[in-house]
């Protein structure tokens, strides 16, 4: 498990302010309307850096400097951005190499964001002087709190293509590799004559036809990807660590597409950070709505998934900072159209947030822009600063953390675990295979979850995790762990030795770590563990009725995908096909194995079969001899000092009705409470057991 490095002493609101958008008049007035709100932390620049390098070489602070000696004189604290994200015209205009390209090798122009690569040295080089001349000069100010590197990085694009980006690669794959014999063998080059006898032969996945790029190769790239994300944090973050002051923290906003999060964590951050917009979950792109006229709802539990990328992220730090929180109705002017919150939603999303770790909340933003790109994306007031049902709602906030003071520091009680690793996480998207099974079961178990009132963790294996990283779990599930290491499947073993279950889906074991199939019976290394084995497996055929089992006298689908199973040795089968041809087989084993189990499930998990698996393996009751719950409802428990908390969001436009079976303390009303309670919409209670 990740050792938590920085924790706020106490629950802190904050915003994001850019000074830089708005008349120097207005930032006392601001700053004194943030306070009353209850908002003590601004979090700025990473978007300036023309404002502290407005030309090659000439740095200028006056900007900075007034609004932080101001920030200071208020007693507001300031996290700030390293302005990377977006380089200044006059460097993309100058070195047009720091410039990303598309697959094709066309680079992107000026404009947008995140349009420079990683790897290009004089990138990284200006990126190393504006980030050390900014750390020199403000690293010591009194109204610092912490520090923010980049923004977003590897959102807009986690696709590099520049010709640094091919040199760098191929840097990549001989300190990977050492040899082009060793690359070959792992590529298996021999498939449509594409053995490589030079290093300078060797590219990026580029513009193929049919897509039919070597999958090797790719899983390659993304960790590569990956690595270069990382070694640009790391440069920024080594600098930082040597000049800010004892008790700063240094974060970023992630959780992106090609970067190995928690190693990013773990090689570079004091703080994970995040940006949590569950209206994602009701907005429709341009095209959509181009193509629908019309505003439907997508998805299934909309807004209250977003948890799931909250527990994403306190599986890498548990206690993590928000540093975008939405507060408004999201949207660019070429894209992405979102319907603002409703009466309370901001509420409801800011305290999912805490419900599932956050100590921090960082609204974006304060003011809505009234130019750029970005300027339908309403911030807390609107173009006219006028004080609005927003600003209360957020104040409101503010108001109920202080009450909640006693869960500070508090952590998350769940008995099951997600578990998820790069290195599948890669493979599921280079293989379509891999993919359409993955992508669809990681969100319908935690969905389940949700519903079945089973607090649910995410598990991030990497080679350095721990057996006790994993016993902290009573239950763990790893839905298809393709990729598998003899390392990981010791590490799986002991767990399930040491009276611990775990439950594995189709398509297990089944490859090596480049990706290229194993020469033995699946699950392969895991054979022992499953005590079971594979006759024969394929997607369900369409001329074919739906697949069921039989499981406990009852029916359930086995969709998408089939392991046609064999117990050996001691092994138990617990439920069996009973359609299509092959009905009769195992579809579902139990193996004993020392003090645990391990269940093996020969296909995907369905929504039904995952609520009698939950009740199975015993994790839904947990709450029953406390309360009575509606599916609608989430709960999440937190525990501190030997204090139990009950954190209740109600997602619904309607009140929804809770039945207490003793009484308990209702921390934000500060009294007792018992028996029927009616939950307002997009309600929250926050009951001490």
């Amino acid at each position: 498990m990740n050792k938590q490095k920085y924790q706020w002493p106490e629950y802190t609101v904050g915003v994001c302010y850019y000074p830089e958008h708005w008349d120097e008049s207005l930032w006392e007035s601001d700053l004194d309307r943030m306070l009353a709100a209850g908002i003590h932390v601004v979090r700025i620049a990473e978007f300036a850096w023309n404002l502290t390098e407005p030309e090659e070489g000439v740095f200028r602070f006056d900007f900075f400097d007034r609004f932080l000696d101001l920030c200071a004189e208020k007693g507001m604290k300031v996290i700030f951005g390293t302005p990377t994200a977006t380089p200044p015209a006059w460097l993309t205009k100058k070195y047009p190499e720091v410039l990303n390209a598309d697959q094709n090798g066309l680079p992107y122009e000026h404009g947008a964001r995140r349009h420079y690569n990683y790897n290009s040295p004089i990138y990284r080089e200006k990126a190393r002087i504006i980030v050390t001349v900014l750390a020199e000069h403000y690293g010591k100010h009194p109204a610092i709190a912490g520090w923010q590197i980049d923004n977003e990085m590897n959102c807009e694009t986690c696709e590099f293509h520049s010709e640094a980006d091919q040199e760098a690669f191929r840097v990549f794959l001989r300190e990977t590799y050492g040899s082009l014999d060793a690359l070959n063998r792992a590529w298996g080059t021999a498939f449509w004559n594409q053995t490589y006898t030079a290093w300078e032969e060797l590219r990026l996945p580029g513009h193929v036809l049919n897509d039919g790029w070597n999958p090797h190769q790719r899983l390659d790239y993304l960790r590569f990807v990956s690595a270069s994300a990382r070694s640009f944090c790391k440069l920024q973050s080594d600098i930082l660590h040597r000049y800010k002051k004892p008790g700063d923290f240094i974060t970023t906003n992630a959780l992106f597409w090609h970067i190995d999060n928690p190693k990013m964590f773990e090689e570079s951050l004091d703080l994970f950070g995040y940006d949590s917009y569950p209206n994602f979950a009701f907005g429709l792109n341009r095209e959509e709505v181009l193509k629908d006229q019309g505003y439907g709802v997508e998805g299934d539990l909309n807004d209250r998934l977003s948890g799931k990328s909250l527990s994403e992220v306190r599986g890498i730090c548990p206690h993590f900072a928000i540093l975008e929180q939405q507060s408004g109705a999201g949207g660019w002017v070429s894209r992405m159209e979102g319907p603002q919150p409703r009466p309370g939603q901001i509420r409801l999303w800011a305290m999912q947030s805490v419900a599932h770790g956050a100590d921090f909340v960082s609204f974006f933003r304060w003011r809505t822009c009234s130019f750029g790109t970005e300027m339908y994306w309403h911030g807390i007031l609107d173009y006219d600063g006028r004080d609005n049902r927003r600003l209360r709602e957020v104040a409101a906030f503010a108001s109920d953390l202080k009450k909640l003071a006693p869960l500070c520091g508090s952590e998350y009680a769940a008995p099951l675990a997600i578990v998820k690793d790069y290195d599948n996480a890669c493979d599921a998207e280079v293989d379509v295979w891999h993919g359409r099974l993955s992508f669809p079961d990681d969100s319908a178990i935690y969905q389940q979850a949700q519903l079945s009132h089973v607090p649910c963790d995410y598990l991030h294996l990497a080679d350095d995790s721990a057996l006790e990283d994993l016993r902290r779990y009573p239950v763990l599930i790893y839905p298809h762990p393709a990729i598998m290491t003899g390392a990981r499947a010791d590490l799986l073993k002991a767990y399930v030795e040491q009276g611990g279950t775990l439950i594995l889906g189709c398509r297990t074991g089944y490859k090596q770590e480049n990706g290229r199939a194993i020469l033995l019976p699946p699950p392969g290394l895991l054979r022992e563990l499953t005590g079971s084995t594979v006759r024969e497996s394929g997607f369900w055929h369409p001329a074919e009725p739906t697949v069921t089992v039989e499981w406990n006298g009852e029916r359930f689908e086995a969709p998408l995908f089939q392991d046609q199973l064999e117990a050996e040795g001691d092994a138990a089968v617990l439920a069996r096909y009973d359609s299509s041809w092959f009905a009769g087989t195992p579809a579902l084993i139990e193996h004993r194995l020392g003090a645990g189990r391990c269940l093996h499930w020969g296909s995907t998990f369905s929504r039904p079969l995952l609520k009698e698996l939950f009740a199975y393996l015993g994790l839904t009751g947990r709450f029953d001899e406390l309360l009575d719950l509606p599916e609608a409802v989430e709960i999440a428990e937190r525990r501190k000092d030997g204090r139990r908390f009950l954190m209740l969001l109600n997602y619904l436009p309607e009140a929804q009705e809770i039945l207490l079976h003793r009484e308990m303390r209702d921390m934000l009303e500060d009294r007792p409470v018992s028996g029927k309670i009616s939950m307002p919409p997009f309600g929250v209670l926050v009951l001490e057991a």
